[in-house]
């Protein structure tokens, strides 16, 4: 039977290109609505990092990677700012699809502006970004969740609130 590793420890070459996925997320994002005022692009990017936050605080305190290196570097990130919590926590842990509403409005947020901006004054260099920005938003996060995030990971083994919502059937 061919059994699947899982990483105690990700290697460095998985989180550079989860990082890499979202930081370039938050930048196309804030160039979207950068348009508006700076003052829009500053408050999506402190959006950004209060979606960052929140997934700290509520998944990482409780996760096996806690003070590991996992897929996306934040079990280390979290140990450094934050107290261990209860991986029992985390295992046990539901979700529903309304938990990732955050999650989907950092995608949201310069698609609705990018969408307005592009009625009001059509540009192809911001449809471009739009388009690029929805595009990495879908395939790079299902290329980094499917291709090593949670194919490797030791806690969705354990127990993993996220891929027992996707991957329940029908």
């Amino acid at each position: 039977m061919n059994e699947t590793k899982t990483y105690d420890s990700f290697p460095l070459r998985y989180v550079l290109a989860a990082n890499a996925v979202n930081l370039a997320i938050y930048a196309l994002g804030a160039v979207i609505v950068a348009p508006v005022g700076w003052w829009a692009a500053a408050s999506y990017l402190v959006f950004c990092g209060a979606v960052e936050a929140h997934v700290l605080t509520k998944s990482c305190v409780d996760c096996f990677y806690y003070g590991k290196t996992c897929g996306f570097g934040k079990g280390r990130a979290c140990a450094l700012l934050f107290k261990k919590g209860d991986p029992a926590r985390f295992a046990a842990r539901e979700i529903g699809w309304s938990a990732l509403i955050p999650d989907f409005a950092v995608l949201l947020i310069p698609v609705i502006v990018g969408g307005a901006m592009l009625v009001i004054d059509f540009h192809w260099w911001r449809a471009v970004l739009v388009g690029v920005l929805i595009f990495i938003s879908f395939a790079g996060n299902a290329a980094i969740h499917i291709g090593f995030g949670c194919r490797y990971c030791r806690q969705r083994e354990i127990g993993c609130p996220a891929e027992r919502l996707f991957s329940k059937s029908g």
